[in-house]
C-alpha cells in the first residue's frame, strides 16, 4: 500500500501512519461484497488499516 492511497471508512488510521498495517475488513471477513454490493467499510478491497502491536 502506497501512502498515496485514500483512506477508507474502516481504516482506523491514514495508510503508511507507523504502527499500523493491512488487515482483512472485519465487516466483510476480506471479500470485499456484502450482500452482492461493494463492502462499505473497505470500499471492496477487503482490505483496512489496523493498529498492530499491543501495550
Amino acid at each position: 500500500m502506497t501512502s498515496s492511497e485514500p483512506a477508507k471508512p474502516g481504516d482506523e488510521a491514514p495508510p503508511g501512519t507507523p504502527g499500523t498495517g493491512e488487515n482483512l475488513c472485519p465487516r466483510c471477513g476480506g471479500s470485499g461484497q456484502i450482500e452482492a454490493k461493494s463492502c462499505p467499510d473497505c470500499n471492496g478491497t477487503g482490505k483496512v488499516i489496523s493498529g498492530i502491536g499491543g501495550g
